[in-house]
């Protein structure tokens, strides 16, 4: 699985947004987290419709977050950006693909688990989280 720029790039912003603690105009976020104008308009613009962030018009206008970042998990972004994430087809939860090998396979129970705390991890981690000082120290 790779995650797209899509996420990334929405991510960062959203913890822009986050860190300033105000409306911030796609111009401003663009320039700092140096993204593209046009790509970040088209990811607030998902990000918007999905209820996560809002937007202001008018010369003072821009983008703020409709929720606390302790009430934002990183998964629900991801989602949002991404659509499902499945490590492999075959457990993907859209029911699309059925796998030939599904009875027979070995390895089906070791995607699943790895999915599941995969899963497990992005639902357990806030905005606020990533807005920490200290987060992810032990990870590094």
């Amino acid at each position: 699985m790779k995650i797209s720029t899509r996420s990334q790039y929405g991510l960062r912003a959203i913890v822009y947004l986050a860190k300033s603690k105000r409306i911030c105009p796609l111009k401003e976020i663009s320039k700092k987290e140096d993204i593209s104008f046009d790509y970040l308009e088209k990811i607030f613009s998902k990000l918007g419709k999905a209820g996560l962030i809002g937007a202001k018009k008018g010369l003072k206008g821009g983008y703020f977050l409709i929720s606390q970042p302790k009430k934002i998990k990183v998964g629900e972004i991801l989602k949002i950006l991404e659509g499902e994430m499945a490590l492999v087809k075959c457990i993907a939860k859209n029911g699309k693909y059925i796998c030939p090998r599904e009875r027979k396979c070995e390895t089906k129970k070791l995607w699943q688990k790895i999915q599941n705390s995969l899963n497990l991890t992005l639902e357990s981690i806030t905005l606020a989280d990533l807005l920490k000082k200290n987060y992810g120290k032990n990870f590094t």
